[in-house]
């Protein structure tokens, strides 16, 4: 339908004074003016405030054009959560690039495919990643040029690196005065983020200036992060760049506390030492905090705000969360979305709730972010909302500005990906009476026993209510009478070691019908994703194995 001009168009056209494109590279800017002197990056004994982090950024940005990027350029990054990344985050943008944050548990291969599916021109390498760096790039028909992060030195993968320029001595060709220029159109791409391609090559997901600058400001309205959060950096910055957490962090003028590796005792004392009070992970942040040795904790100084996401977290994990001062913001999204888009927002009369309520209650998914348009369940088929029951199964449906661009150089999957004018998450679950959703599973993981679906993470959450349970994953095993079958995997917490498998499932018999009782149980440790994510697709060839056994 053409658009009728009327006099509230006449005249009044946009320009410079009225006009800007959104993008999140203007709070960096704002933090450095504004708060100049509070810290931005804490890294061991390395400190930067905003203003140095603004010069930094800069020169990183002048020495990515003095090197010939420039628009549409891509630059990768493989390395841990350290200042550089924090950095890449802005400066990659400001030279008018697009920044490709690697997995750094990828193989070789993976490696490879990325740099060369997404066109990298310059490859910014931790020395801890040197190996699988040099051996990614080893059979690329054109290579990117290495810049090599001597961060803290691996002798391995300095060694494969020898040669190659050093990180620092790159940022001294650049000039910490370089006249940056925001993107002519919002829609330019500042990030390429792989999905985990959990069969054939991952998708290269294309996010654009304006999604990663509503989903910063979404973020800080999600969690009342307010002025001058002290952030740990438990979150992968590969991940979603991060959840958006670093342009995040400069709209707010946080701080950023670095961690090369997530394990409790350098949380706790990051917490105890350097005033925490935000932090972000998977379920499996939370297992690893909760149970923690007392060797590694520190007593809490002061209540922390957690973000979890990923797998749905277990109600058992956030009462015991809560029960040992940290206050639990749980959320949902995708890679495809920009990390978070949905968040269980609480509500004041909930507080007056059980404690295990109050942990099914805030183990839903919830509403949209504000940033985000609109949100639905429906029918897969006719994308007909179904009923707020809490009961009828449907499909997660997005869409909005903090929905990808698309897939890049895959218009195909592009096309399915927003048929109907909807973004298809490929998630089921049901939609409450007060609008909130919860996921029951990814539509893969559906067990389908005897004709009846069994959700998986109903399973999962009765087993972790067991105080032998560490981490529980519930998958279908073929089954010559019912089709499938649920099949558990579990690792034990050291006093569990006299449990048996026959325990677990009497337990599920007693909490749950008893067609969704798994029928095997196998215990050891799961296989996870970088983020903590458990690949399922693992364990179903396994429970596949089983079965021919």
């Amino acid at each position: 339908m053409n658009r009728i001009a009327g006099h509230y168009d006449n005249g009044l056209d946009r320009n410079p004074a009225n006009y800007a494109p959104l993008t999140p590279l203007t709070f960096l800017e704002r933090a450095a003016s504004v708060h100049p002197n509070v810290w931005a990056v804490i890294h061991g004994e390395v400190r930067y405030s905003w203003s140095q982090t603004y010069a930094r950024c800069r020169r990183l940005a002048s020495a990515l054009a003095r090197s010939g990027i420039g628009r549409g350029d891509t630059v990768a990054v493989l390395a841990p959560n350290v200042p550089a990344i924090f950095e890449a985050h802005f400066a990659v943008p400001m030279a008018g690039a697009v920044l490709n944050a690697i997995n750094v548990r990828s193989d070789p291969a993976i490696v490879a495919f990325m740099l060369e599916h997404g066109e990298a021109k310059i490859f910014i390498v931790d020395t801890e990643f040197g190996v699988l760096a040099k051996e990614a790039v080893s059979n690329l028909r054109a290579p990117p040029r290495i810049i090599a992060l001597n961060e803290i030195v691996h002798p391995e993968g300095a060694a494969a690196l020898a040669g190659e320029q050093d990180y620092e001595a790159f940022l001294d060709t650049g000039d910490p005065a370089f006249a940056w220029r925001v993107p002519e159109d919002e829609w330019d791409a500042i990030s390429l983020n792989y999905t985990s391609g959990t069969t054939g090559h991952p998708k290269g997901v294309v996010y654009h200036h304006r999604g990663a600058h509503l989903l910063a400001l979404g973020n800080t309205l999600a969690w009342n992060m307010g002025r001058h959060p002290v952030y740990l950096w438990t979150l992968p910055m590969f991940h979603c760049n991060g959840w958006c957490f670093p342009w995040t962090l400069a709209a707010v003028a946080g701080t950023s506390v670095c961690l090369r590796k997530v394990e409790p005792k350098p949380i706790f004392d990051a917490i105890a030492d350097l005033g925490v009070t935000h932090l972000c992970g998977a379920p499996i942040v939370l297992s690893l905090l909760i149970n923690a040795s007392e060797a590694d904790r520190r007593p809490l100084p002061r209540r922390v705000e957690v973000m979890t996401a990923a797998a749905p977290p277990p109600a058992a994990i956030l009462q015991a969360m809560e029960k040992d001062g940290f206050h639990v913001t749980h959320v949902y999204g995708l890679t495809e979305v920009y990390g978070p888009a949905v968040v269980c927002s609480w509500h004041d009369e909930w507080d007056e709730l059980s404690p295990e309520l109050k942990a099914q209650k805030k183990a839903r998914q919830g509403v949209r972010y504000h940033v985000l348009d609109d949100l639905m369940i429906a029918d897969p088929e006719t994308m007909v909302p179904v009923p707020k029951d809490s009961e009828t199964m449907g499909e997660v449906f997005m869409r909005g500005n903090v929905v990808m661009k698309g897939y890049l150089k895959n218009p195909e999957a592009t096309r399915e990906a927003f048929s109907g004018g909807w973004f298809h998450t490929g998630d089921l679950g049901v939609w409450h009476p007060d609008g909130y959703i919860e996921i029951k599973d990814r539509s893969k993981d559906i067990i389908i026993s005897g004709g009846e679906n069994i959700s998986s993470i109903e399973v999962e959450n009765v087993l972790y209510r067991h105080p032998s349970v560490l981490e529980a994953a519930v998958v279908a095993r073929p089954d010559d009478k019912w089709g499938e079958t649920p099949c558990a995997f579990v690792a034990l917490k050291d006093a569990g070691k006299d449990t048996a498998p026959e325990d677990l499932i009497a337990f599920c018999r007693d909490e749950m019908a008893h067609y969704k009782v798994p029928k095997s149980v196998i215990f050891g440790p799961l296989p996870k994703t970088s983020t903590g994510k458990i690949q399922k697709r693992i364990l179903r060839d396994r429970a596949k194995q089983l079965r021919a056994e």
